[in-house]
Parts: C-alpha cells; sequence; structure tokens
C-alpha cells in the first residue's frame, strides 16, 4: 500500500533526540560504552513523600477512572498556592491554571488552539526545536527571531520589521539551550512589546528552580496576564520529567481557549501522579537546595571537559545545562560533537540542533551522576591529547 502523510507532517522531522538515544542504544548494543551527556532527563528521584503519596493514592481502588480536563481542583490549587508563595502572583486555580501531561504537550496544545496556515509565530534563534515543529504543525509560517550577543531579543530590530501576521512569540528564561537568566526589567520589556503589537506571549519556564539565585516568572509583570500565558513544568526542578506533569499558567480566556482543543485530546492524568504532583508542589526550599547542591558538583566537571576541549563558556548561566563555544581546534559544534562520540565514547549536544546560531556551540547536560562526569572528563583529556599530538 501506498498511504501517503498529511503535508503537516512533511514539514518537520523526527525529534533529534528521539533518533540519537535510538543510535546510542543501538551502539550500545554492539558493545560500545557510551556515555550519554546530552539529554536534560533527572537522573535523580523526586522526593520521598512524592513517591509514597503515589503508592498511597495508586492502592485506592476509585482512583483509576478518567480524570477532568481541567485537572483534578487540589492540582489546580497547588499550581497557585505554588505560585504565590515562589513569585509573590496570585493565581485563580478555578480559573487560571490548566493542568498538563507535561509542558511539551502545552506547545503544541498552544500552537493548535491559536495557529493555522498564514500565521506567523516568533521563534529564538537559539532555541527549544518544538516550538519550531509545533508551529509547522499547525500550518503556521516560523519566523526566527536571532538572540544577540547576550541571548535576548533585539526589539528595536524587531519591530522595524512587519509584524501584522505574527500571533505568538515563543521565549524562555531562563534560557535553554544557552543558560541566560533574564535580566533586571526584561520582562517589562517583553510585555510592553507584545503589547504594542498585539502578540501574545508565551513563556515556557521549566528551569527557574535550578543553580538560580532568583526564580521569576513573567507573570510577575503587572498587566501581563492580559498578553502573556505561562508553562511550568515539573519534570527538571522535582525530577518527574517521567511523570508528565505540568500546567498552563494565564487568564481565564487563554485557558478556556487552549481548553478547547486540549479536551479533545486527553481524557486527563491518573489521579494519583496528579495527587503525588501536589505534594510535589508543597515541596520546602530545602528540596531545592539539597537538589542544586548535586547540581553544582556536576557543572564544576561539566565545565572542566568543556575547557579540555577548548570550549568558552559564561560561568553566569543558570539551570542543568552547560552551553559553551567550539574553540578553533574543531570547525564547529556537529564537528567537536561527532568526533568526541566517535573518539571517546561521550555524547555531547551540538548546538546547531536549536538554531543556526547554535551553530559553534555545545551543550552538556547536568543529569549524570559525578562518576560518569569524572570518567567522561579522562576519556575527554586523552582524545583531545591524541588530537593535539596529530595536529
Amino acid at each position: 500500500m501506498k498511504i501517503k502523510v498529511a503535508d503537516r507532517i512533511s514539514e518537520v522531522q523526527e525529534y533529534y533526540f528521539s533518533r540519537k538515544l535510538r543510535e546510542i542504544a543501538q551502539r550500545r548494543s554492539e558493545g560500545e560504552d557510551i556515555i550519554n551527556l546530552g539529554i536534560g532527563s533527572p537522573d535523580m528521584a523526586p522526593a520521598p513523600e512524592v513517591i509514597e503519596e503515589l503508592r498511597r493514592a495508586a492502592a485506592d481502588p476509585t482512583h483509576h477512572g478518567y480524570q477532568s480536563y481541567r485537572g483534578i481542583p487540589e492540582l489546580r490549587s497547588a499550581f497557585a498556592d505554588f505560585y504565590q508563595r515562589h513569585f509573590q502572583i496570585g493565581v485563580d486555580p478555578e480559573t487560571e491554571v490548566l493542568p498538563l501531561i507535561g509542558s511539551k504537550e502545552g506547545i503544541m496544545h498552544i500552537s493548535m488552539a491559536y495557529l493555522g496556515a498564514g500565521d506567523h509565530v516568533l521563534v529564538p534563534n537559539p532555541g527549544y526545536p518544538s516550538y519550531r515543529a509545533a508551529a509547522r504543525l499547525a500550518g503556521a509560517n516560523v519566523i526566527d527571531y536571532e538572540l544577540n550577543s547576550d541571548w535576548l531579543p533585539d526589539f528595536e530590530k524587531l519591530e522595524s520589521e512587519d509584524l501584522d501576521k505574527v500571533k505568538i512569540m515563543w521565549v524562555n528564561y531562563p534560557h535553554m539551550p544557552t543558560g541566560k537568566n533574564a535580566p533586571i526589567g526584561f520582562f517589562e520589556k517583553l510585555v510592553a512589546f507584545a503589547t504594542r503589537n498585539n502578540i501574545l506571549l508565551c513563556h515556557d519556564n521549566p528551569y527557574a528552580f535550578i543553580l538560580n539565585s532568583n526564580p521569576s516568572s513573567l507573570l510577575s509583570v503587572p498587566g501581563s496576564k492580559e498578553t502573556a500565558i505561562e508553562l511550568m513544568s515539573l519534570s527538571k526542578a522535582f525530577n518527574m520529567a517521567g511523570w508528565r506533569v505540568g500546567a498552563l499558567v494565564g487568564n481565564q480566556d487563554r485557558i478556556n481557549e487552549v481548553l478547547r482543543f486540549k479536551s479533545n485530546m486527553d481524557s486527563g492524568m491518573f489521579k494519583p501522579v496528579q495527587l503525588a504532583a501536589v505534594a510535589a508542589l508543597r515541596s520546602p526550599l530545602a528540596w531545592f537546595d539539597s537538589l542544586n547542591d548535586e547540581y553544582r558538583a556536576r557543572r564544576v566537571l561539566a565545565e572542566d571537559i568543556l575547557k579540555q576541549l577548548g570550549c568558552k563558556l559564561d560561568g553566569e548561566q543558570v539551570g542543568m545545562f552547560v552551553w559553551a563555544k567550539v574553540g578553533p581546534v574543531f570547525s564547529d559544534g556537529e564537528n567537536l560533537s561527532d568526533l568526541v562520540l566517535d573518539q571517546s565514547g561521550v555524547f555531547i549536544v551540538p548546538g546547531m540542533i536549536f538554531g543556526s546560531r547554535g551553530n559553534d556551540y555545545v551543550r552538556i547536560s547536568l543529569c549524570s551522576p559525578q562518576p560518569l562526569l569524572t570518567e567522561s572528563l579522562r576519556r575527554i583529556k586523552h582524545f583531545m591529547t591524541a588530537t593535539i599530538a596529530q595536529s
């Protein structure tokens, strides 16, 4: 049978990490000892009380049926309380919170709810590839906005262009992959820009509590709910990537509009997972402190790896990755990534997958234990010794 895929599928490729993880698995099955320093999948467990709540709730026979499309009231309230406690932002749990099966789901739901053929979407370059893929799947035109040398948008340049067809602008601070944190006053400039140009700001905020002494939310800007929505995820800061729990926070109209699409796509999360997420959202600050102590130690090793490779990095990055510019020994990030994988069995991510502005960069995840990072450093030293000897 010859069955042609829909045109929307021809606009996107299989997700890079999906392909790369399959390649790594194949090479491991053939006997190669490969260390994966690429994907940001936390390797540590959630807090014990989170796991215990899942166990307790799963034992209740009444918890196994279909769940509300809007999530259980306890989870919506927990997200609202979290925003009040950590960001000092008032959020109505009844109308302004929509739990999601992870924030990546939210990226697709938002795109499908607002975008269609002829619409334009502003996507950061470099930036998370899913913004671009979701827009294309929705039939919209992707407009890259290149981040400047400080990894921020150039508002003056953007406003010199025709923005009439732009409906959505994706932003993400702390920024992935660069680790740039939002400077003072930046969110205010974003909201003002979006308001002037009638653009819906979509802020993806999963890294606020990782190695960041000043967690913040775009919704802290007065009046921002009129022009902005925010995605939050439990994947990173709570070690719950595989649990698939996130939320969309915004005003009632935006929540209801996205819900119209979402309610046709799923039947809500497993209730015990939602109840466990409530326990996670109530975690004390000590939870983040303990997590960050470990990431801080790992970061030292990751920086050493990149320095051994001759890369240049910014010591003020936040989040669970380290982003670095490739040195003169290698032609670009992809060249460096391929050589390191083939000759030392260590996988680091080439920056080109995040857009053309990432061509000369690589990224290391902090989601590997210190012994693996130490072994990676040993291999990298051996690789660089051989590389320099040959040059």
